[in-house]
């Protein structure tokens, strides 16, 4: 059953290390939450590792430059791993029989400042859809866009039966007061016109399992994994044998009737969604 509590340090004497989402989490995509940069400066204080685990579609190096600017202090994490830097390893060092069979020929459907997922990963970039042996989706060109202004370009590579290979399996996103599409929403549809997807990213276990090697390969039930989604941060970290803090003043908020809703609506809407309850649910994350 899902327990409501009053903050972070109610519950941090029974873990080693957080998974910790961003977007939503730690900041708005525009500006970092104080009373999140504080709680993870606590819990680091307190002896716990701190990981920031983000589906930002970006290699490590350009989230923590974009977390300095934002003013998100380094002594508030020990590590962090994205679903970008997920997708440059299985580019650049592929591992299984689906990426060592994509070809070279990348078209990248999503913005430039997103490159760093396939940048030094030995591919070739194409600028047409018609010259590429895959697709590598990062997200939207502009905030306001929705499924639709990719209707095209996403039919003309499901029509060449192009593999997508998605860099953030998030559906939406906050930017600033504002929900945003991303990848995964894309690569949803991408699916639903035939096309074969790889995802990077949460809730897979790719990324847990190189989250645990950063953190010395702790007892994953001396893990929590905090976050505002669902299907991405909850269903991920269970699926790691991790416990699940979510904080309900994310994503979910409209949907869930606010952001600080009744325990028993939390857990009635993952079962509906077909994945496990969290262990504990806050509005926000604090301390």
């Amino acid at each position: 059953m899902t327990r409501r509590i009053a903050g972070l340090g109610e519950v941090i004497g029974g873990y080693d290390a957080l998974l910790v989402d961003l977007w939503g989490c730690v900041h708005d995509g525009v500006e970092p939450y104080a009373a999140a940069v504080d709680a993870l400066e606590r819990a680091k204080a307190a002896g716990v590792q701190v990981c920031l685990l983000s589906n930002g579609p970006r290699r490590t190096g350009p989230i923590i430059s974009r977390l300095d600017e934002m003013g998100v202090p380094r002594d508030c994490y020990d590590h962090v791993m994205t679903s970008g830097e997920a997708t440059w390893l299985a580019l650049a060092q592929p591992s299984d029989p689906w990426h060592r069979k994509l070809g070279r020929r990348a078209y990248h459907l999503g913005p430039d400042r997103d490159r760093s997922v396939h940048e030094d990963a030995g591919l070739e970039m194409t600028a047409v859809v018609g010259d590429a042996d895959f697709i590598v989706v990062t997200g939207t060109y502009d905030n306001d866009h929705t499924i639709a202004d990719y209707e095209p370009v996403l039919a003309e590579a499901a029509a060449r039966g192009l593999p997508m290979v998605c860099a953030n399996p998030d559906l939406v996103v906050h930017i600033g007061p504002k929900l945003a599409i991303c990848a995964g929403l894309m690569a949803e549809r991408y699916k639903e016109l035939g096309g074969d997807v790889a995802y990077h990213g949460k809730p897979y276990p790719s990324v847990y399992a190189r989250c645990f090697e950063l953190l010395g390969a702790p007892d994953a039930k001396r893990v929590l994994g905090i976050g505002d989604a669902i299907r991405t941060d909850v269903a991920g970290a269970k699926g790691a044998g991790a416990d699940a803090l979510f904080l309900a003043g994310g994503i979910y908020s409209d949907d869930l009737g606010g952001i600080d809703p009744p325990p028993a609506a939390v857990a009635a809407k993952a079962a509906e969604e077909g994945h496990p309850a969290p262990d504990y649910l806050l509005p926000r994350l604090a301390w």
